[in-house]
């Protein structure tokens, strides 16, 4: 089975400049983010979020709270005939959590809820590199979007590829 993983601030939604996405209403899409979603499922057989939400942590937000900004996300991706079939978040404060990024945790969930996922068929596609260091520990392909961060000198180790946004790379496919 072939998987799309996203990161979600900075790859889906613009990062909430030195702070946590709260509620549905402070998320703000990238341009052509959600149609990006929909155009790259015909490539892939799932789409999965693995998020670090250290907000949870930190006693800033609850899993209730998250899980409705997650319910939203799906509901306007709804609307343009997409979805995510699955979220998956790191709420610890602690980097050497299991399940926070760049440590494998949320593929190895993943991998225990959908069995015939083939890591090395599957795309990682993040802003940060915990998690190109996430896919490439799975035996992923690797995508960095410099939506936060400067571009990255090719080749890299830990990248396999990079774009400006979720669309552009979308519409390299």
């Amino acid at each position: 089975m072939k998987v799309l993983f996203l990161d979600r601030d900075g790859v889906i939604n613009v990062e909430k400049d030195g702070s946590y996405i709260f509620k549905p209403s402070e998320v703000s899409f990238y341009e052509g983010a959600l149609e990006a979603i929909c155009h790259a499922r015909q490539y892939f057989d799932l789409t999965l979020v693995v998020t670090n939400q250290r907000g949870i942590g930190k006693g800033l937000m609850t899993e209730p709270d998250l899980h409705e900004i997650h319910q939203y996300i799906n509901s306007e991706l709804e609307k343009h005939g997409g979805r995510i079939d699955g979220f998956y978040f790191a709420p610890a404060l602690a980097s050497d959590d299991a399940f926070r990024k760049p440590n494998t945790g949320m593929a190895l969930q993943a991998q225990k809820d959908y069995p015939a996922i083939d890591f090395s068929a599957s795309v990682m596609v993040g802003n940060n590199f915990s998690d190109m260091k996430f896919g490439k520990a799975m035996g992923m392909k690797t995508v960095f979007l410099h939506t936060t961060q400067e571009q990255q000198a090719l080749p890299n180790e830990w990248i396999d590829a990079q774009f400006d946004s979720l669309a552009a790379w979308s519409n390299s496919l």
